[in-house]
């Protein structure tokens, strides 16, 4: 799913690389989204002049000076007056400055972003964003690592494939150092991500307990807290990767694997050394693992070492697991709904589909993305179309809609062009794309034909479907149980039984006009099952069906009442503004100056609620 969404995220001005433990496939309690940028219109140059295109600017490495891991890019060539802007001179020669690459960006994105070491950060912490140079080349002080290893891992094909992958640069120099807004870090994430391809179950679980014990355990020591990070405990497994056989890391030794990686953690803070995997002449704890907190660490992690493998049940993660996990067998189907569970329940998966668009176009007739739906596997092909038809739900909202679709050829094209956008939108779960091509008919004052949708899209919204953040009742697991039995892919499972959150972004072509209002240009999210109700008002009101209009509001009370399929106070919140506007337009002034107020006492953040404005 990372890849796939990767794959369609990226675009002709940047790749996008899902990141972090995330991206590598473990999502942990506490972590956040990171996902690298790879800017295409800047290239760096290790030591051969590649192909020379007079579009791109051209940055070459000097590590004179600079601790091994990190170097200053020195500006070649350039037309581009933005990463002019970006440089500062020193001794006649101009360096790309990481410091005002990271100012730059901030200054064009959101105004709640803030700076986060070498990332840009959303507003809610939630996402990091590292806008990173790429070198197609492997760079000589890496050159070691190629012949280093005598074992069998890496394999000769992955090495290879890291090779021809270069490296990244991420903004962020050497703190303390005189030149730390010039100097950018060398980043090896992708090789990274290829090397944690290739690990056994039990690498992963060795990799993933030595992190539940650094956040759950570790982490919670003060003095400790910001003296370990993961990416010391994944080059500590990496090394131990390199020295061990394969055969070695089976479900057999994994406690014998992990206290060996443990023992190595110990070692490396005791000693005050833990060399880069990559550069190993980057003592990584070099001036950060020393004096009273390297002492209060080490004799934490004695501690800890004294109980055998048993520390890891000092986190609550590992103790509160229930008895019943270790039974065994364990029945496919209940791997199945855990797949499920995963998916309905992951924040990280969340985040990451919600960033989707974020600095990324899609062009859904783009050859190479029809070309990877039509010839990977089917289950690749769903996938493939689940994203499209997240990317096509916002793509959609930006086309332009002038007037009645009758007047002129021109018109009646757009209008064409935004309906089979909306139909590929229809693929990312069972109702809210449905309600969008709903929203186009109402729009475009086709009031039957939205009905007509609008019947089709109640008649999904049954008790057994599932939205983000839900806890799954026994109607899931019976329903799961028959999927489970056709072995129902992931992407299928979410066309058919996820009900989305209808989002109209801001300035959107498709938002009603009774939603609109002046001076509002925050976006909407509703859940689909107010929203179904409040079109279906709107529909019968245009079409004076009043008894209609009158069944339609109390369906949508009642659904309020219920909370049914809401995920979250804003969205229950937004219900009773759509409720509100609703006996507006009938009418009932008064019971929707109660749903208004109802609505603000629910979310009562009046930057984020129109309810406000319309009781004004």
């Amino acid at each position: 799913m990372n890849t796939v969404r990767d794959n369609l995220s990226s675009d002709k001005s940047r790749t996008i690389i899902t990141s972090g433990s995330y991206g590598e496939g473990l999502e942990m309690r506490g972590s956040d989204l990171d996902i690298m940028l790879v800017e295409k219109s800047i290239k760096v140059n290790a030591d051969k002049q590649p192909d020379f295109d007079p579009s791109i600017t051209y940055l070459s490495m000097d590590t004179d000076g600079v601790k091994p891991g990190f170097t200053q890019l020195r500006l070649e060539y350039n037309r581009i007056q933005y990463h002019l802007e970006c440089c500062e001179e020193h001794n006649g020669k101009h360096y790309f400055s990481s410091a005002l690459w990271k100012g730059k960006l901030l200054l064009f994105g959101d105004k709640d972003e803030t700076i986060h070491g070498p990332c840009i950060t959303d507003k809610k912490g939630y996402v990091d964003y590292a806008f990173s140079l790429h070198c197609k080349t492997w760079i000589s002080s890496a050159v070691n690592w190629i012949t280093r290893s005598s074992s069998s891992w890496p394999s000769h094909n992955v090495t290879q494939s890291i090779i021809n992958h270069g490296v990244l640069f991420v903004p962020i120099g050497v703190h303390g150092s005189p030149k730390e807004d010039l100097e950018w870090r060398i980043s090896f994430s992708v090789a990274e991500k290829l090397l944690i391809d290739t690990f056994t179950h039990t690498q992963l679980m060795c990799y993933a307990l030595l992190k539940i014990i650094l956040k759950d355990v570790i982490a919670n020591v003060s003095e400790c807290k910001d003296l370990l990070c993961s990416y010391f405990l994944k080059t500590i497994i990496f090394w131990i990767s390199e020295e061990l056989p394969s055969s070695v890391w089976k479900p057999d030794n994994l406690i014998h694997c992990f206290m060996r990686c443990f023992n190595r953690l110990v070692y490396c803070v005791e000693y005050s050394v833990c060399l880069h995997y990559f550069i190993p002449e980057n003592n990584m704890f070099e001036k950060k693992i020393e004096g009273r907190a390297r002492d209060v660490l080490l004799n934490k992690l004695n501690t800890l070492h004294s109980y055998g493998w048993r520390c890891i049940l000092f986190s609550d993660q590992i103790s509160n697991l229930a008895v019943s996990m270790w039974n065994f067998p364990i029945e496919p189907f209940i791997l199945y709904v855990n797949d499920v569970k995963k998916i309905v329940q992951s924040v990280m998966l969340y985040c990451g589909n919600s960033s989707l668009e974020s600095y990324s176009k899609l062009d859904i007739f783009n050859t190479g993305i029809l070309h990877n739906i039509w010839c990977h596997h089917f289950s690749l092909k769903q996938l493939y179309a689940y994203y499209i038809s997240q990317k096509c739900r916002r793509l959609a909202q930006r086309l332009p809609l002038d007037g009645a679709i009758i007047n002129n050829k021109y018109q009646y094209k757009q209008y064409k062009s935004c309906l089979s956008t909306l139909l590929t939108n229809v693929y990312g779960d069972a109702v809210s794309g449905w309600l969008m091509v709903a929203s186009l008919f109402y729009i475009t004052k086709q009031y039957s034909k939205a009905l007509h949708i609008i019947r089709y899209s109640i008649s999904k919204c049954t008790p057994d479907k599932l939205y983000h953040g839900m806890t799954l009742s026994d109607i899931h697991y019976q329903s799961l149980k028959l999927l489970s039995f056709n072995k129902t892919s992931v992407a299928y499972l979410l066309k058919i039984l996820f009900v989305d959150l209808l989002y109209l972004r801001k300035n959107s072509t498709l938002t009603p006009e009774e939603l609109l209002i002046e001076g509002w240009k925050i976006p909407y999210v509703i859940p689909s099952t107010a929203y179904v109700y409040f079109l279906s008002v709107l529909c019968h009101y245009h079409l004076n069906n009043v008894r209609h209009c009158q069944d339609s509001i109390q369906d949508l009370k009642l659904v309020i009442g219920e909370r049914y399929l809401m995920p979250n106070l804003k969205c229950i919140a937004n219900s009773y503004t759509l409720l509100g506007i609703a006996l507006q337009l009938y009418g009932d002034k008064e019971s929707a100056r109660h749903a208004f107020l109802k609505s603000l006492e629910i979310f009562p953040d009046e930057s984020r609620n129109s309810a406000a404005k319309r009781l004004l």
